[in-house]
């Protein structure tokens, strides 16, 4: 069974199949069709729906999503909003209304996924209001951020972006679930019942464990069961591919993946635990992991993936095995016969291989607290800037002292059949001054050791010489930061480590 709020409205659906999306529900079970099935991969947005999860006191907290990869069964407890439930009988929602002033739609195939994306933003200002907290100023990085993982092929985007500045300018719809004090309480005690009671994974193929003692007796008993957490990668089996998933073990409720623990020499990051919940802590600690964050593919991705999902995923392009191989992470691995520690480089063995065992999962990744005079710079190559697969990831890390670089550890995504480290480059360049000679040797090192892959992203070619490229500009980054602040006027940016750099190499740096 999945119960659930739909627009304010409880749902109670029985026999709904493991491998149903959110879309599916809501469209061919729900008639609710003004949410779109644009791409079926979680690229363009006309599916984008928002989920009210409710936090300790009871109040619902709305977060994007791309319904059309997201398992219908984590609904299991929430509240869903989609585009028919916006507007009163008055008035359209000021998301709505903006769009309609500002021309922002044209076929208007895309626009309710837009609607829905403007809708979360305008909630997440007014939640801060509400709270007697100052908005946070509404700029051009968190428009980008909230609209990135939404294309329109018809209006360009100048008018969207006008909707999105103009919105909290119009009177508020309150529809009949945002006028119902108590939705959030009873939400709240929803997800509580779904809790206690669990999933019938005997009639639906779909369980749902929420301790990992649960999780090791499921591993045990259905080993070649799929485990999912925000299903960003795994659904596209059912929507590109067309496999039936019908065993599935849902991690994204196991209470000791989700949490986060703070240790004296760093943290264990709890496998189920999302990108966006991650992006504080990255943030304060690596800003430059925390950058790369606005380049991994959209809000709606962000707010289901999962670091755990990503690295199990074992994909030589993914965005974070090169920084966390750069940081020399760790990984906790558990299943029915207990936990194991492994160092993260040595669990890809090969193309979408790793040491995981049948019955084995990821628990939590490890990582380290940077040293106070580490450096960690963090590259993707990728055709766009949102919403795009990187082709090339370079993720260096590395310290000096006394002129000399130390500890360096140069990771690279796509330039092998795994995410993996370039030895014989670190080595070119440890215990050598970071100059021309040096990293020449570097790059003669990298490009025998490395043979990258060659697809629609790029050839091998491309890639060996984008890495080339990629540790020259660390070169200039290292030269242009060791040199003292010029007077001269010229216009300066602060890169994500606090250090003044010329905008001439710094501008093409994210």
């Amino acid at each position: 069974m999945i119960d659930f709020y739909l627009n304010g409205k409880r749902q109670r659906l029985t026999s709904v199949s493991a491998d149903t999306s959110i879309l599916e529900l809501v469209r061919e079970q729900l008639g609710q069709t003004g949410t779109k099935e644009g791409c079926a991969s979680g690229d363009c947005g006309a599916c984008t729906v928002a989920i009210g999860e409710p936090d300790a006191n009871g109040t619902l907290h709305y977060q994007s999503a791309n319904s059309c990869i997201t398992p219908a069964h984590q609904l299991n407890g929430c509240h869903l909003v989609t585009v028919e439930g916006l507007a009163d009988d008055a008035h359209l929602h000021p998301a709505q209304a903006a769009m309609v002033e500002c021309h922002g739609s044209q076929c208007g195939f895309c626009t309710p996924g837009i609607v829905m994306s403007l809708f979360t933003l305008y909630e997440d200002q007014n939640k801060h209001e509400e709270q007697n907290q100052r908005p946070a100023p509404l700029t051009q990085q968190r428009m980008e951020s909230a609209l990135g993982g939404n294309l329109c092929r018809c209006t360009g985007y100048r008018p969207i972006r006008d909707a999105a500045l103009t919105m909290q300018d119009y009177p508020k719809a309150t529809p009949d679930w945002a006028a119902n004090a108590a939705l959030g309480t009873d939400v709240a005690a929803l997800a509580k019942d779904v809790s206690d009671t669990g999933t019938d994974s005997d009639t639906t193929g779909y369980a749902m464990p929420r301790d990992i003692a649960a999780l090791r007796e499921l591993k045990a008993k259905r080993p070649g069961a799929r485990l999912v957490a925000g299903g960003t990668d795994l659904w596209l089996e059912t929507t590109q591919q067309v496999k039936d998933l019908v065993d599935i073990i849902d991690v994204r409720q196991v209470a000791e993946l989700t949490r986060v623990e703070d240790t004296d020499s760093g943290w264990w990051l709890g496998a189920s635990v999302t990108l966006s919940q991650l992006t504080p802590l990255l943030a304060e600690h690596y800003p430059a992991f925390e950058h790369l964050m606005h380049r991994f593919a959209s809000s709606q991705i962000r707010n289901r993936a999962t670091l755990g999902g990503n690295v199990a995923n074992a994909s030589p392009i993914g965005d974070t095995p090169p920084v966390l191989l750069a940081l020399d992470a760790r990984l906790r691995l558990d299943g029915p016969r207990g936990s194991r520690e492994l160092a993260l480089a040595d669990f890809f063995l090969d193309y979408r291989k790793t040491a995981l065992e049948a019955d084995e999962f990821i628990a939590a990744i490890f990582l380290p607290r940077p040293a106070a005079d580490q450096n960690l710079k963090v590259w993707k190559l990728s055709k766009r800037r949102e919403d795009d697969i990187s082709a090339v990831l370079g993720a260096f890390a590395w310290r000096l002292e006394d002129g000399l670089m130390r500890d360096v550890h140069l990771a690279f995504g796509g330039m092998a059949g795994i995410p993996r480290r370039a030895p014989a480059a670190e080595a070119a360049l440890e215990g050598s001054r970071p100059d021309a000679a040096s990293f020449a040797h570097a790059r003669a090192a990298l490009a025998k050791e490395l043979k990258p892959m060659a697809d629609v992203r790029g050839s091998a070619e491309y890639r060996t010489l984008a890495a080339g490229n990629l540790l020259e500009r660390l070169r200039l980054m290292i030269a242009a930061e060791s040199q003292p602040a010029s007077n001269d006027g010229g216009d300066k940016h602060n890169d994500k480590n606090g250090t003044a750099t010329k905008v001439t190499l710094d501008a093409y740096a994210h």
